[in-house]
């Protein structure tokens, strides 16, 4: 049975191939992408039972994101099959200057139709030991936000370990609500924080002094940020912000801290010339930080495992994070020359 449990939705992805921009397209590379399902492909991919819970349509669409999921081993027992429609979304991969973007496609989607006791959360929990959600999720509806907070508090009663990568989308927030109101209300529940320094601003208000997204970024400078997310939640544990310079949209430099309430942990900085696709790198990182604090591993080696994982998923189109722990592990070790292996 799995170890972690992650809720969320899945889409369609559609892109066009290569560096093509959306009016030029004649065609689209399709596949299926979400946050929590990221993760979860993430951990079964490791080694670490994991389970996928969604809702999701039941026509072949619906069916072949399920059929997805469960190719890489994840459990999807605990999907709802409902509604009428999958989120689509379409993703324009840039190049030097000129930035990625994306076009969602997601209204009235199946899992912004559920509500709460439409989800066996007693049973998906029956041996689990770890939840998972995203900022996404209670964007959606109020009906997901609601869901969320139900998962939220049978997970805790039952000492489950929860983590939340606070994932902002602006252009999700649509339904009244906004993501200070929504977000602060589940926060209680939560033990572990991930995210950036974006999403600490846009949701909390919390910004260190002269923190922007720029080319060169200081880890010691999200000390503040993540202290003062420590005070308002003194339920928190660890605080994880992940640290993007952005040199263009295919140079990026990327790191990340973990603070404990204690001690800033840093780690070693990428320097990553060539992005393949940046979409599911947070969630790369998520995915691998879980798995090493489920292995017992340290703060200091579940910090370099992530980054190096979610460094590693640059170089990989879509959004999974197909790489083995032997891979990370060598590029930890050895700083990755990037050699072939024969």
């Amino acid at each position: 049975m799995a170890q972690v449990v992650t809720f969320g939705e899945i889409m369609l992805r559609l892109n066009p191939p290569g560096f093509e921009r959306f009016v030029q397209a004649q065609s689209f590379d399709a596949s299926y992408a979400g946050a929590e399902a990221s993760v979860a492909i993430s951990l079964a991919n490791y080694g670490m039972p994991s389970a996928f819970v969604t809702c999701l349509p039941p026509n072949e669409i619906g069916q072949a994101a399920v059929n997805y999921v469960r190719r890489f081993g994840v459990d999807t027992s605990h999907i709802v099959r409902t509604g009428e429609r999958i989120g689509v979304f379409f993703v324009e991969i840039g190049s030097n200057q000129r930035p990625s973007k994306v076009i969602y496609d997601r209204a009235r989607s199946a899992i912004s139709e559920v509500k709460p006791g439409s989800i066996l959360w007693n049973e998906a929990f029956s041996e689990a030991k770890w939840f998972h959600f995203t900022g996404i999720t209670p964007a959606i509806s109020q009906g997901a936000a609601d869901v969320c907070l139900e998962a939220l508090k049978i997970a805790k009663d039952k000492g489950l370990t929860v983590s939340c990568d606070l994932n902002y989308r602006a252009k999700l927030w649509k339904y009244g609500k906004t993501a200070t109101e929504i977000m602060s209300g589940l926060m209680p529940y939560v033990d572990i924080i991930t995210g950036n320094e974006e999403d600490c601003e846009k949701i909390f208000g919390i910004k260190g002094a002269d923190v922007t997204v720029a080319q060169e970024v200081s880890a010691e400078r999200y000390l503040e940020v993540a202290s003062k997310l420590m005070k308002r939640f003194p339920n928190l544990k660890k605080v994880c912000i992940s640290l993007r310079g952005s040199i263009s949209a295919t140079h990026n430099t990327w790191s990340a801290v973990l603070y404990d309430g204690r001690k800033l942990h840093t780690t070693r900085k990428y320097d990553i010339t060539n992005v393949v696709d940046r979409l599911g790198s947070g969630d790369a990182f998520t995915g691998a930080l879980i798995y090493c604090l489920l292995a017992g591993k340290s703060d200091q080696e579940a910090l370099d495992f992530a980054t190096a994982a979610s460094a590693l998923k640059h170089s990989i189109p879509f959004d999974l994070n197909l790489v083995s722990v032997a891979e990370v592990e060598s590029l930890v070790r050895e700083g990755g020359a990037g050699r072939v292996q024969r």
